[in-house]
C-alpha cells in the first residue's frame, strides 16, 4: 500500500528510521519488496530524475504498481528524489506519487526558500508532502555534484527559519555524508554534534540522510577482485544509523550499496561463466541478493520487524 512519507515518519520519529532505496529497473524492484517483506520492514521507493528518463518514467511506475499487486501487504511511500521544480511539479500532477525532493540547495538561502515554497504549495493542495535541503553535500550522483571545497554543513539556526519560512514538511541535512562511493577519507565521520543542534533547533521534526551508503570493504574487494578498479572507496557505518534516528533522522537514502551489490553480483558471474550470456541467470542472483541486502539494512535502519506496528497506526 502506498502512503505518505509523512505517515511513516510519525510511526518512527526518534525509535528507528525508514530506508529510502532508489530504483532503476525490475531486479531492483522485486528484490527491494521481497527484502522488505522478509524483514517486514516499511520502506520508501526512491525515483531520481535520471531513473525516470533511464526507459520512460511510465516504466517504473508500472512495476511498482504490479509489485504493489504482488505483495499487497507492503507499506510504502513512492518518492521523487533529488528533484528539480519542474520535474517536482510533473511528478505532483501525475497522481502517482506521495511525496517529492525539492533540491535547490545548489541556490542562495533565499533562492532555495522561494523555490522550496513554491513546490509545498502545490504539493500539499493535492495532499502530498515535501522533503526539502539545506547544506551541500559532497560528491556526484547523477546531476548533483558537488566538488569537496563546496561542501557545507548545515547551520542549525537557518535549518530553523527555513522549515518555517518553506513549510516543507522533512529536511534533508548535510552532517558530513556525500553522495558517491567515495565518502570518506582519513578520519572523517559523520557530524553528531551538528545533528544534535539540528534536532534542538527543530525538536520532533523529521530529519533526513543524503548519502548514506555504507560502501562494505567486502563488497569493493570482491568487486576488485573480478575485474573492478573502485580504490579507497568510504562510506557510512550503518552500526551508526541507530544513533542518528534517536537524534531525529526518520529517512536514510541509500543508493550506492545497491548499485554495488548489483557490479559485483554480474561481474563474478561472468567472470566464473565466461560462456553464458542469458541476462536472467544473473538477475536471478541479484534479486535474492539484493533482498538479503534489504534485510541487513532494514535491521541496521531498526525498521525490521515495524510493519505490523505502523499497519496499525494506520488503522489498515
Amino acid at each position: 500500500m502506498i502512503v505518505t512519507t509523512k505517515s511513516l515518519f510519525e510511526a518512527a520519529y526518534g525509535k528507528y528510521a525508514i530506508g529510502a532505496y532508489n530504483i532503476n529497473n525490475l531486479e531492483q524492484t522485486m528484490g527491494l519488496f521481497r527484502g522488505c517483506m522478509d524483514s517486514q520492514a516499511p520502506f520508501i521507493i526512491q525515483i531520481s530524475k535520471g531513473a525516470r528518463s533511464y526507459t520512460d518514467k511510465r516504466m517504473l511506475e508500472a512495476m511498482i504498481r504490479a509489485a504493489n499487486e504482488i505483495f499487497p501487504d507492503a507499506i510504502f511511500a513512492v518518492h521523487l528524489d533529488h528533484g528539480d521544480e519542474a520535474t517536482c511539479y510533473e511528478c505532483i500532477e501525475s497522481g502517482f506519487y506521495s511525496s517529492v525532493m525539492i533540491d535547490a540547495s545548489h541556490e542562495d538561502f533565499e533562492t532555495n526558500i522561494a523555490i522550496t515554497r513554491r513546490v509545498v504549495e502545490a504539493a500539499h493542495a493535492k495532499g502530498l508532502v515535501v522533503e526539502a535541503e539545506l547544506g551541500k553535500l559532497g560528491g556526484v550522483e547523477e546531476h548533483v555534484a558537488v566538488d569537496e571545497a563546496n561542501a557545507m554543513l548545515t547551520d542549525p539556526a537557518a535549518a530553523r527559519e527555513f522549515v518555517e519560512r518553506t513549510g516543507c514538511d522533512s529536511l534533508a541535512v548535510a552532517i558530513g555524508t556525500s553522495h558517491g562511493a567515495f565518502k570518506f577519507s582519513g578520519t572523517q565521520a559523520l557530524r553528531f554534534d551538528v545533528l544534535e543542534q539540528i534536532q534542538k533547533a527543530l525538536p520532533g521534526f523529521p530529519l533526513v540522510m543524503h548519502g548514506s551508503s555504507s560502501v562494505p570493504e567486502e563488497e569493493v574487494a570482491r568487486i576488485n577482485a573480478a575485474g573492478g578498479n573502485l580504490k579507497g572507496a568510504k562510506g557510512v557505518d550503518a552500526n551508526q544509523f541507530r544513533r542518528a534516528a534517536q537524534l531525529g533522522v526518520t529517512k536514510i537514502n541509500i543508493d550506492t550499496d545497491g548499485r554495488l551489490v548489483w557490479t559485483r553480483v554480474h561481474r563474478e558471474f561472468f567472470r566464473d561463466f565466461p560462456s553464458k550470456f542469458d541476462l536472467r541467470d544473473p538477475g536471478k542472483i541479484f534479486m535474492a541478493e539484493y533482498a538479503k541486502f534489504i534485510v541487513e539494512k532494514n535491521q541496521k535502519l531498526g525498521s525490521a520487524g515495524q510493519l505490523a506496528s505502523v499497519r496499525e497506526m494506520l488503522k489498515v
